[in-house]
């Protein structure tokens, strides 16, 4: 799901990444919302909310619209520093480090629920700043998980490509993206869903889901990799 890269990456590992990782940022941004009233998945609306603060000079307030744009830029600056220097050791275990400081990121969130609330937001921006920039990085670009607007605007293209493209060949290749983009929006609406459902049982520990997907799909790249070991070792010695 995280390791594969290139030409050793399919669709079927972008599509698993997309479910699992467009499933925590949904719970993450309803997290966000229902506990301190601020969407911590993309920055469209902050950066809004910086411009009207400055025009009405409350610069106090604009500041902290700026560390929230910071905090998601250097999230996703420190995960694909990481993923870098830890691939050029091993290149299997480049994901792991930035996904266990995301886990850290979102448990170090739940444990504050009497913080303020642009600490924890600024919390939930970063650790979805390490997310966006890790699936950018491991699939290449083809998979985004923290924000729909531009995935819906890909999907209305594609959606009026299928009425002008009539190659079988053609189709196929744009129903598999339609497909993938759609997988994304639906997890991102179901861990919507499951964490606004939670959230009126756990509070802030509705985020624990979230941690726990993230180290399940750790800890299903580890067994795949120790299996594929040994399947390599029993068919050459």
């Amino acid at each position: 799901m995280f390791r594969h890269k290139g030409k050793r990456r399919s669709y079927i590992h972008n599509l698993r990444l997309a479910s699992l990782l467009s499933f925590v940022a949904g719970i993450v941004n309803i997290s966000g919302l229902l506990l301190v009233n601020i969407l911590t998945t993309n920055l469209t609306g902050h950066f809004a909310y910086f411009s009207d603060t400055v025009v009405n000079a409350d610069y106090s307030k604009a500041l902290v619209y700026l560390l929230f744009v910071i905090c998601f830029l250097f999230g996703s600056f420190l995960s694909a520093l990481l993923a870098e220097l830890t691939a050029r050791k091993n290149q299997n275990l480049s994901y792991v480090l930035p996904i266990v400081i995301e886990i850290a990121l979102l448990l170090s969130a739940t444990f504050l629920m009497d913080a303020t609330p642009d600490l924890i937001a600024s919390l939930l921006l970063l650790a979805m700043g390490m997310q966006n920039s890790l699936v950018t990085r491991v699939s290449q670009s083809v998979v985004r998980t923290t924000h729909l607007t531009g995935l819906f605007t890909d999907l209305g293209i594609e959606l009026s490509q299928l009425l002008f493209n009539k190659k079988d060949t053609g189709r196929f290749i744009i129903k598999k993206s339609i497909n993938l983009k759609l997988a994304i929006i639906i997890f991102f609406f179901i861990g919507g869903i499951t964490g606004g459902y939670s959230f009126a049982f756990l509070g802030i520990k509705t985020l624990l889901i979230a941690c726990i997907c993230l180290l399940l799909g750790l800890l299903y790249d580890f067994i795949l990799l120790k299996y594929y070991k040994v399947r390599r070792k029993v068919l050459y010695h």
